[in-house]
């Protein structure tokens, strides 16, 4: 039996940013984090620590972030942007 570490601990939530000032929260907060982040939304995936790929998706939709590590500024971040929307995360 071959157990793949860390697709367990793979997490995803929703969030909507609605112009650069959080897109540039967001990509800030997520370059100090040490794991992988994706930002996309129907087949469009983009680099979470890419403010170019961020600024470039439809920031009218609610936007989905896949990552797989914990960082508390980010959480904090995921927070805010989630919470503001009232859309369960």
């Amino acid at each position: 039996m071959f157990i793949l570490k860390g697709v367990n601990d793979m997490q995803e939530r929703k969030i909507r940013l609605k112009d650069m000032r959080q897109v540039g929260d967001f990509v800030k907060a997520a370059e100090k984090c040490d794991f992988d982040i994706d930002v996309f939304y129907n087949h469009v995936y983009v680099d979470g620590k890419s403010i170019l790929g961020v600024l470039g998706l439809d920031l009218t939709r609610v936007l989905y972030v896949r990552y797989d590590g914990y960082n508390e500024e980010f959480e904090k971040i995921l927070q805010k942007y989630a919470g503001s929307e009232g859309f369960a995360a």
